[in-house]
């Protein structure tokens, strides 16, 4: 192992935001000021590089205190980690919301992607950078999707220091933008994530049926609606019989792969290698998708006993909440119930006095669109870059620091509960009979209502619009996100279902309902998903490394009309596609035509 460190040295900030993680160096070896010690050895070398699971909260604790991560920053933290600095490096620089050059202590992230877009976010961005240049102490970085979809265009201020403080604007103009930048700490307090819930309060929702009615805050006021009743109904079941309601219930996965949740569940159980880990993905990045958001703002303890049963059932005693760094108030409000939950003895070494242990920990994620993807999710977690792996072995064999590990989604996890509040029996009769159970559904766009919706399975995609209230001149609905595919106008009797999505020549995805009027250019839209994809790209596999970029200069010429004609670049385009699709890694390289071949084939989008 290569431990060369340069010359640098951190400043005493820096050395105070690592301290803060770490606790104070032992040795010398470890950076502590200490001129008699012998440098010619590691002390505790093996014991610090267990630890490399740290470093990613690490570069979160430097980024927010000093705003960016000197060399003299990412060398002390090596030292405390005994992780070589070209590898902390790498990991550093594969992260949209890390820096390692200079920049102001405030950032402010400007949303650019679809549902922003089509709001106007291009003439946003243009009129922010021209009122806060150089000299304003603030950055403008446009950024990918923050998850604000339903009040677009959104922008969120991070303020570096001691603590930290964040503040999102949406939807925002260019004075909100620039007041919130400028002084975050009095910018307009964030709506309630009831505000993102038209149905709130509706008495026949399933998942949402909490969210803003309780207090997100108070576990009493979550316990006295129905709170843990779940959790000790599994304790009666025991795991296999936790196992079996989630297998009988017809559970398929929510984030978009749609696998049978019960078959992951008994296959990770049934492992003999221990330990076995959980991984909460609350790392929803795809454009368009907040529902998690929502769920985690508004419903949070849900979350922590839905994780806790999910641990009991394939024998799993530490939980991992990883959760997008373009949230800070989901991860504030979940820190704060996962701290609750412990106090009050629902998390910890005897869980409801029945011997059972359980913890999570939550990391945050720092701008990746790929650590949507499992494994990359676990490299993230365990020091690396958020690169994908190959499989098999799957994870339900060697996940998470190669052992057995269970990973779903928060809406996944939250359906749950009520499968085991009300049976499998009742909860496979909502629905259909291949998609069953409740599904939520982020409808954004040219709406009058966007927001999270809660329907059973078999909602046509009509019904869902015009719940929303979709105007006149409808050009074309996204399902599924940047990943997925449009549909037409005259398709809206398409059922929202696994199988009928499928049956359409489109698919659910993650429950992306994304609206666009005659007033949204579309070739401009479809060369920001290119161009999406072109910079979520990990890079580690040639066919998506090379194929997003050649897909990306396609649909620049395309729109501006320049070199080939569009009917060369377009087959120039399938033959990309097919070349990405074939062999790339994961499935980002495997979707990233989806949406761009499904708007020129059914929409006629360069005609």
């Amino acid at each position: 192992m290569d431990l060369h460190f340069g010359d640098s040295k951190p400043t005493d900030d820096e050395r105070a935001a690592v301290d803060a993680l770490f606790g104070p160096p032992e040795s010398s070896w470890e950076g502590a000021d200490r001129s008699d010690a012998d440098l010619r050895w590691a002390r505790g070398g093996r014991e610090a590089r267990d630890r490399r699971d740290l470093l990613l909260p690490g570069l979160h604790a430097i980024n927010d205190r000093i705003g960016w991560i000197s060399e003299g920053a990412l060398g002390y933290l090596c030292r405390r980690l005994t992780v070589p600095p070209a590898e902390a490096y790498g990991v550093a620089t594969f992260y949209a919301m890390f820096s390692v050059e200079p920049r102001p202590a405030t950032v402010l992230h400007v949303c650019t992607d679809l549902a922003c877009a089509a709001a106007g976010a291009p003439a946003l961005c243009a009129g922010i950078e021209s009122r806060l240049g150089p000299g304003s102490g603030v950055a403008v970085e446009r950024s990918p999707c923050l998850g604000l979809c339903e009040r677009a265009p959104a922008a969120l201020t991070v303020k570096a220091g001691d603590p930290v403080r964040t503040a999102v604007s949406a939807p925002t103009s260019v004075e909100a933008a620039v007041l919130a930048a400028s002084a975050p700490d009095s910018a307009p307090e964030e709506r309630p994530a009831a505000s993102a819930v038209p149905q709130a309060g509706d008495r026949s929702l399933i998942l949402l049926n909490r969210v803003g009615v309780v207090d997100p805050s108070s576990l009493d006021d979550y316990r006295a609606h129905g709170g843990y009743k779940a959790l000790r109904r599994a304790f009666a079941l025991g795991p296999a019989g936790v196992i079996r309601e989630v297998t009988d219930s017809g559970l398929f996965g929510r984030g978009g792969a749609a696998f049978p949740t019960g078959r992951k569940w008994q296959a990770t159980a049934s492992q003999p290698d221990r330990p076995h880990y959980l991984v909460c993905n609350a790392d929803e990045s795809e454009p368009g998708t907040f529902k998690d958001r929502v769920l985690m703002e508004g419903d949070p303890y849900a979350l922590v006993e839905a994780m806790t049963v999910a641990a009991y059932a394939v024998g799993a005693h530490q939980g991992y909440l990883y959760l997008r760094g373009e949230y800070p108030r989901a991860v504030h409000r979940m820190q704060y119930a996962v701290d609750c939950a412990r106090a009050r003895g629902l998390l910890g070494d005897d869980i409801l006095g029945q011997g059972y242990a359980f913890d999570i920990e939550i990391r945050r994620g720092a701008g990746a669109y790929i650590c949507g993807e499992e494994t990359a999710l676990f490299n993230s977690i365990e020091g690396y870059r958020g690169e994908p792996r190959s499989k098999p072995p799957f994870p339900v064999e060697k996940g998470l620091f190669g052992k057995p590990t269970v990973e779903n989604n928060v809406e996944t996890l939250v359906n749950v509960l009520p499968i085991l509040t009300m049976g499998a029996p009742a909860y496979a009769a909502i629905g259909t009979s291949g998609s069953t159970g409740p599904k939520l559904f982020c409808v954004s766009g040219t709406v009058d209502h966007p927001g999270v919706y809660e329907l059973p399975f078999g909602t046509t995609l009509g019904e869902l619009l015009a719940l929303a209230g979709v105007g006149g001149g409808l050009r074309a609905v996204l399902l599924g996100g940047a990943a997925g595919g449009f549909v037409r106008p005259d398709e809206l009797d398409v059922p929202l279902t696994f199988e009928g999505t499928r049956a359409a020549g489109t698919t659910l995805g993650s429950g992306v309902v994304m609206a666009f009027d005659d007033t949204v250019p579309m070739p401009r839209l479809l060369l920001r998903i290119a161009e999406f994809f072109r910079d979520e790209s990990c890079g580690q596999c040639v066919p998506c490394r090379v194929g997003t970029v050649r897909q990306e200069e396609a649909m620049h010429r395309i729109v501006e009309r320049t070199g080939a004609d569009a009917a060369d670049d377009i087959a120039l385009l399938r033959e990309v596609d097919r070349a990405m699709r074939d062999a790339s890694i994961c499935g980002l390289g495997q979707t990233a035509w989806n949406a761009v071949e499904s708007a020129i084939d059914r929409l006629g989008a360069y005609e």
